[in-house]
């Protein structure tokens, strides 16, 4: 018997009757199987090491051109990554399969965070980071090829936000674990930002959740464990849902919809339209893997596939490049840097 076999037979045994089993998963084409992975194993590396993977590691959180120990987008992706596969083992469901969901779920996401997704939605008229995320793992990765993940990790992917739920319950921690990260975490990075401090939390979220997000995630992962225990459904107790939503509330106030970070959101939504329009106008600077697919997918497509996919620091150099006289970036680096320009 193969390593694989004996992982997919030890599913079988140890896992809860409701959890997703590797020997079932589909892929749209067709491998011959690994010798010591399962599927769900196997995905979970394919993404690790895909280029939009790497990405993530220079893509905007919450705060645009953050200092050392913020959050950036790949460690946001490994926090939702811990804190899933923590519930998904409390449940006896499969964690490679979460783990898997969990590390691609962002990997279509823009340069700048939210700002981005939402100018490259003005631009186009339609555009989402899930759906980005799916597009990317199915078409963008591997030269135009694909990783071929397995459906119930593409299933995870496009559904851990939009309207439509996944039809995992892998899929669904995933969904739920997302949201306790980019809560927890992103109010940990307010606090170190000066921007809010545990004592502004509504009563209701601190009496119940705590303030540190150690324990606030603590409690949240118990509440799910102890709720959705042998049940058909991941949930949480009314009372802590009730927290939850007003501790998102509180975080879309004081951060996500700050006025603090407006400018920088602003100068970012300006920097990818400026982006979009230019390409949009010439194509010929797209580089010659984009230009090979216009055909297939148009140029509107084409293009906002390679806008979606800079790094920040990538999208602004690039920015710099095209609208910036090379002379006038100079002047202005030698006068940041003389002693009494300061």
């Amino acid at each position: 018997m193969k390593i694989r076999e004996r992982i997919e037979e030890q599913e079988y045994r140890t896992l809860s009757a409701f959890a997703s089993k590797s020997r079932e998963a589909m892929r749209n084409r067709e491998e011959l199987p690994c010798e010591f992975r399962t599927a769900f194993q196997r995905d979970r590396d394919r993404i690790i090491h895909s280029k939009a993977f790497r990405r993530l590691k220079h893509k905007t959180q919450v705060y645009i051109a953050p200092g050392d120990h913020y959050r950036m987008r790949m460690t946001h992706s490994l926090e939702v990554a811990q804190i899933s596969r923590t519930i998904a083992r409390g449940l006896m469901l499969n964690e490679d399969l979460t783990e898997a969901i969990a590390l691609a779920h962002d990997v279509g996401h823009t340069p700048f965070g939210h700002a981005g997704e939402y100018a490259l939605r003005e631009a186009t008229g339609h555009f989402n980071h899930n759906e980005q995320s799916l597009r990317v793992v199915e078409y963008l990765e591997r030269n135009g090829q694909g990783l071929n993940l397995t459906t119930e990790v593409k299933d995870g992917i496009l559904c851990h936000s939009g309207l439509n739920k996944p039809v995992t319950l892998e899929g669904n921690i995933v969904r739920i674990g997302d949201r306790i990260a980019y809560l927890c975490h992103d109010y940990d990075d307010g606090i170190r930002a000066g921007m809010m401090n545990a004592q502004d939390l509504p009563r209701e979220v601190s009496s119940l959740l705590g303030t540190n997000p150690s324990s606030m995630i603590t409690v949240m992962v118990a509440d799910i464990i102890q709720e959705s225990t042998d049940k058909r459904e991941i949930r949480i107790s009314p009372l802590v849902q009730d927290a939850m939503n007003t501790f998102r509330e509180f975080m879309f106030k004081k951060i996500y919809h700050s006025s603090e970070l407006e400018d920088d959101r602003k100068k970012a939504r300006y920097v990818i339209h400026k982006l979009y329009e230019y390409f949009m106008k010439n194509p010929q600077g797209l580089p010659e893997e984009f230009l090979d697919r216009e055909d297939l997918w148009g140029l509107q497509v084409i293009v906002t596939d390679y806008i979606a996919g800079l790094t920040d620091m990538y999208a602004i150099q690039l920015f710099k490049d095209l609208f910036v006289p090379n002379g006038f970036a100079g002047l202005a680096r030698n006068y940041f840097f003389r002693s009494d320009a300061r």
